[in-house]
C-alpha cells in the first residue's frame, strides 16, 4: 500500500492497513521511545501505547505535513507522558544551586560511533535523558521543555547541563 492507502485504511480501522503501518514505523518509533525511556521493555510498552493512540486518533491527522512526523510527535508525547506518570523530576536540582560548570568540549565524541553515543544517551538517568533528548536532539527550547515536563525553565537548563557533564565524564 502507498501512504494514502495506509491513511485511508487506518481511518477506516482496516487491520491490514494498521499492521502495515505498524511494521513500517515501529522500528523507528521504538528508537524514539528508547531515547526517552532507556529501558527496552518499558520502551516497548510505550511503543504499544503509542500505536493505540495513533490508531485511535487517525481522524485528527489532517494531512498537513508528513505522516511520519505526525506519528513521531505522538510517540515523543507518549514517552513524555510516561516520564511524567513515573515522576522522573522528583529529585531535580534548580540551576541556581549548581556550582559553575566548565564547558570544555572534548574531541573524544568524534571517536565514538553513533551506536556508542546512543547507548550512552540511553544510559542517562531518566530526568536527564528526557531534557537532553528534547533540547539536543528534538531542538526544543528550555521554555518549551519546561512546559512539556511541568518543571521550571531553569531546571530544564540545569538538567541539560548535568546531562552533558554526565556524558562527558563517561566519554573520558
Amino acid at each position: 500500500m502507498n501512504e494514502e492507502q495506509l491513511i485511508t485504511g487506518c481511518r477506516k480501522g482496516d487491520r491490514t492497513a494498521q499492521k502495515e503501518l505498524y511494521e513500517l514505523y515501529s522500528p523507528r518509533m521504538l528508537g524514539v521511545c528508547l531515547r526517552y525511556i532507556g529501558d527496552r521493555e518499558t520502551a516497548r510498552d510505550v511503543l504499544q501505547d503509542g500505536f493505540v493512540k495513533v490508531f485511535s486518533s487517525f481522524g485528527g491527522y489532517k494531512g498537513e505535513g508528513p505522516l511520519g512526523a505526525w506519528i513521531r510527535r505522538i510517540f515523543v508525547n507518549e514517552s513524555l507522558e510516561h516520564l511524567r506518570r513515573t515522576n522522573i523530576h522528583r529529585n531535580t536540582v534548580d540551576i541556581e544551586s549548581i556550582a559553575d560548570y566548565s564547558t570544555n568540549e572534548e574531541t573524544a565524541v568524534s571517536k565514538l560511533s553513533a551506536d556508542d553515543l546512543m547507548h550512552l544517551i540511553q544510559s542517562l538517568p531518566d530526568s536527564l535523558r528526557a531534557v537532553f533528548n528534547l533540547f539536543a536532539i528534538e531542538g526544543y527550547s528550555h521554555r518549551e521543555i519546561a512546559g512539556m515536563l511541568h518543571i521550571e525553565e531553569s531546571t530544564s537548563r540545569s538538567q541539560y547541563m548535568r546531562a552533558r557533564r554526565w556524558l562527558q565524564n563517561r566519554i573520558k
